[in-house]
């Protein structure tokens, strides 16, 4: 009989829509209520020394990557300098 309940006259009617809409709103709050239970139960948040210590570890490796680009920047114009010369 509920499946019954769907049609008119034959013809298969749709349920309402704020029953979808409030089924979906239900969803995103079930989502954020177990994100953020998980954020603040679940996580294991670095404690503010580690982060300190991380930070500086980032910021030492960024700076020596950036020098490393930049040595083989200058030896590669070098190169093409001398290169471009020797058909001037």
């Amino acid at each position: 009989s509920s499946s019954l309940q769907n049609y008119w006259l034959g013809v298969r009617v749709s349920p309402p829509v704020r029953l979808e809409k409030r089924y979906k709103m239900a969803k995103k709050e079930s989502y954020i209520k177990s994100s953020y239970d998980e954020l603040i139960n679940k996580v294991s948040w670095p404690k503010w020394s580690e982060l300190q210590s991380s930070s500086i570890v980032v910021a030492i490796a960024s700076a020596i990557i950036a020098l490393i680009i930049y040595l083989m920047d200058q030896t590669f114009s070098n190169i093409m300098d001398v290169f471009y010369s020797l058909f001037a």
